[in-house]
């Protein structure tokens, strides 16, 4: 085939692709792969490299990113901030405001759909502790953290990509920080419109829209044991009140010495060693452990020591299950399997018995910390049904100066050229499997594969495009329609048409088309290719119309009830704001 027949299939495949992806119907890793395929059937991509994409680095490290979000997550590196925001009585400004800060920091470090992913079920917490409509805060969380991302190389994909391409066009990567002194202020100034204007821009909820989402999770009766460092000790019962209603907790009665103190429970302090016993859902019970330096209950030093790969299980006990009607003190739950029975929901019921020594009943949902590789088979033996699982994680706070620790370490390696970015990121990783933070059976459950599958398979296409003058094609009719307006509009023209792709796109592939495309730019006009990468990263990363563009604006689309129109209200103007800063800092920071 001719060049001009190739540039013409990889065109008509790329305008299938793009079709598609609008469509909606089929997934976007199932479009693009297809592509791959067929742009290999017809000699579009050489046999050689089919599959280069999968291995390329923007690809590795992308993975590894998300595997030590993943233990950053596990560690309750950042479940702190939950205790911080939220909070009774502050205005839906201060929330805002608050919580789009945070979102931003947090993306910068690791990358922003684990931000967003972190972040958001605060964010819902929030709304239904102050009766508002999740909708009106989680469209600026989502924004704040796709505008934090631009400010490291690892904090979104498009960062990542750009820096390879960079790296194959000049010999050398934009490094950790090279995308900051842009990146901070465009996000400087987006996140202050989303605090002082945007969140104001956002469709009002009607009632039974549908935008209130409320997670029907069971409410368990749960006893947990005080530590030494507890803030708790010395506090009388009653006193615990308000930091309890704050979690969303509710204390209701004290065991000291093995037994149950009866009606003066509520005037006793909080001593060493006593267990509180409390009512709340399950992660709201993990949660105020976790604040307020508390234990579980039954799980002794040696089944810690032993199994810190622990999970969270709710199953209901059937009319034939092994223990209706028995207890988990009779069972030896904790000495057969290392399980310990956490907490009981009976019909919203109370009861006076120990939660180890109460016998169960039928229909009662039962609440079991254990080692994870053996909670099915040992659910089973208790002849129990396990609810539909709903991600309940034991946080391993003990863990978390290791999980921050060896991440610090390894952007300071790769910053100062220690270490390139992948080797330093797959230590990481290595780190946090050896100390069980992420365990094995998590790496591969901790990789968006989607995500991968559509880089890898849009790699080999855009480098088919650029091979055969395709990208070249594109950069000259963008540089002849700005003819005689100078570099900077040529500039803003590429800012604006990598924008509008990549709303309707896919920013990761955005990218792969797109940096090309501006490195041929600046060919053409003799001028350094720095500039137009750069603008390639911030806009493509910028994708504010539409639901599809970011997979955080995806994320947000169900839990704030929110339609396809509703983006652009607010995205907009964000967009007309980042094109507004970026071209300037741009010019200043990379001239041409």
């Amino acid at each position: 085939m001719g060049i001009v027949s190739d540039q013409t299939l990889l065109f008509g495949l790329l305008g299938v692709v793009f079709a598609l992806l609008v469509w909606g119907r089929i997934r976007y890793d199932g479009v693009a792969f297809g592509a791959l395929i067929v742009a290999i059937v017809l000699g579009l991509v050489p046999q050689e490299d089919a599959f280069s994409g999968f291995g390329h680095h923007a690809t590795i490290i992308i993975a590894l990113v998300l595997i030590v979000s993943r233990g950053l997550s596990n560690s309750g590196a950042v479940e702190l901030i939950a205790h911080y925001v939220i909070a009774g009585g502050r205005s839906l400004f201060a929330h805002i405001s608050l919580m789009s800060g945070v979102a931003a920091v947090l993306s910068a470090i690791m990358n922003n759909v684990a931000a967003l992913a972190l972040l958001m079920p605060v964010d819902l917490q929030a709304a239904k502790k102050a009766g508002r409509s999740a909708s009106l805060t989680l469209m600026p969380l989502s924004f704040a953290s796709i505008l934090g991302g631009m400010i490291t190389l690892i904090g979104t994909p498009p960062n990542i990509i750009i820096a390879s391409f960079r790296e194959e066009a000049v010999g050398e990567s934009f490094a950790m920080f090279d995308f900051a002194p842009v990146g901070a202020v465009v996000a400087l100034a987006g996140v202050a419109f989303i605090v002082l204007v945007g969140y104001r821009l956002i469709p009002a909820a009607d009632d039974g829209d549908g935008r209130e989402v409320d997670s029907p999770h069971e409410d368990y009766v749960a006893e947990v044991r005080v530590r030494e460092e507890s803030d708790m000790i010395g506090q009388r019962v009653r006193d615990l009140d308000a930091v309890a209603d704050e979690a969303d907790v509710a204390i209701v009665g004290l065991v000291r010495n093995g037994k149950r103190l009866p009606g003066q429970a509520r005037r006793a302090e909080v001593r060493k060693g006593d267990m509180l016993v409390i009512e709340a859902d399950a992660e709201h019970i993990d949660a105020f452990i976790g604040a307020h330096k508390l234990e579980y209950d039954g799980a002794d030093k040696r089944a810690r020591h032993d199994m810190d790969d622990l999970s969270l299980v709710e199953a209901v006990v059937t009319e034939n299950a092994r223990i209706a009607g028995r207890s988990a003190l009779s069972l030896r739950l904790l000495a057969r399997f290392g399980v310990t029975l956490l907490g009981v929901s009976r019909r919203g019921r109370t009861f006076r018995e120990r939660v180890r020594k109460l016998d169960t009943h039928p229909g009662d949902v039962l609440l079991l910390i254990g080692p994870t590789e053996r909670m099915e088979e040992i659910v089973a033996w208790l002849g129990c049904l396990s609810l539909k699982e709903r991600d309940l994680q034991v946080v391993q706070r003990h863990k978390a100066g290791i999980a921050v620790g060896s991440f610090a370490l390894a952007i300071a390696a790769a910053t100062a050229g220690l270490l390139h970015l992948p080797e330093a990121l797959a230590l990481v990783c290595i780190a946090m499997v050896g100390f069980n933070i992420v365990p094995l059976r998590e790496i591969y459950t901790s990789i968006e594969w989607p995500v991968i599958v559509l880089l890898g398979s849009m790699i080999p296409i855009g480098a088919a495009l650029e091979a055969s003058g395709g990208t070249a094609l594109i950069a000259q009719q963008i540089v002849e329609l700005a003819a005689g307006y100078g570099p900077v509009v040529v500039l803003t023209l590429l800012m604006i048409v990598t924008m509008t792709l990549s709303d309707v796109l896919n920013n990761t592939a955005t990218t792969v088309i797109a940096a090309p495309i501006g490195i041929g730019i600046a060919q053409r006009l003799g001028v350094n290719p720095d500039p137009f990468l750069m603008a390639v990263a911030i806009a493509a990363s910028c994708a504010f119309l539409t639901p599809i563009g970011h997979k955080n604006n995806t994320l947000i689309l169900g839990p704030g009830g929110y339609r396809f129109g509703d983006y652009w209200r607010m995205g907009l103007p964000l967009e007309v704001i980042v094109i507004a800063v970026s071209i300037p800092m741009i010019l200043v920071v990379w001239p041409f």
